[in-house]
């Protein structure tokens, strides 16, 4: 009968019709949770506008990630925000997911007893990780997962600023110095951090990770020795 829509469409008009129903309704009324939501995305800035930690953690809560979907708790950092040493491990465990705080497990009492040994407590450090969320049963973080918070691990230390960066693992280690470099390859030595939006180098050290040093003690002596790298850098500066 009709040749085309638009003929349909000017027979309807035509004969009153004026409104046409949808599957889904005109959203005519924006409820209060709504406006709520719309007004706090507004609120969070873009990563190159962020000075502050705090306001990294909002980006970070509303960054899209299959982690979020397994993990309990948002885990960014511990200690000063003013520190001149920044300590980077793998990504939190499971106490770490339940509490929200990085290294306090098993592996985060060993940390401790570390920083100890070279004087140093640990709420005068900044201690993160690369990754913000707790992995499925505590597995490696893909490579993918690395360079998706890449970004903001690097925002973490435009705004600390630290002096001295300590690697602690293979995940940090890739993710900051992007070498495929072994451990025991990198270890003793001191490389350089360099960002477009840092006025100077950043002094970095590479170590083993706590955990590792748990399930494999008879590397301590090696994370010893890197600790005595560590406190002699620490004392020149």
């Amino acid at each position: 009968m009709f040749q085309s829509n638009k003929e349909y469409i000017d027979f309807l008009i035509q004969s009153g019709v004026h409104t046409f129903l949808k599957e889904t309704p005109n959203n005519l009324l924006e409820t209060q949770e709504l406006k709520e939501k719309s007004l706090i995305k507004k609120d969070i800035k873009e990563l190159g506008e962020i000075n502050e930690i705090k306001e990294l953690i909002s980006l970070i809560s509303n960054h899209q990630s299959t982690l979020q979907k397994t993990a309990k708790k948002l885990v960014l950092y511990d200690g000063d925000l003013q520190s001149n040493l920044m300590i980077i491990g793998e990504a939190p465990g499971q106490e770490e997911d339940e509490q929200g705080i990085p290294f306090v497990g098993r592996a985060g009492q060993l940390l401790n007893k570390m920083l100890s040994a070279i004087k140093l407590e640990r709420k005068n450090v900044y201690i993160t990780n690369v990754l913000p969320w707790r992995p499925p049963q505590n597995r490696t973080p893909t490579d993918q997962e690395i360079l998706d918070f890449l970004p903001f691990l690097q925002k973490q230390i435009e705004i600390i600023k630290p002096k001295i960066i300590y690697l602690l693992g293979t995940t940090a280690t890739k993710a900051i110095l992007s070498t495929p470099l072994s451990l025991g390859k990198l270890r003793g030595k001191w490389y350089e951090y360099k960002s477009v939006n840092l006025d100077a180098p950043i002094n970095v050290l590479v170590s083993y990770h706590p955990a590792f040093l748990l399930r494999s003690p008879n590397y301590k002596k090696d994370a010893w020795s890197d600790l005595q790298m560590l406190e002699k850098k620490i004392n020149e500066n």
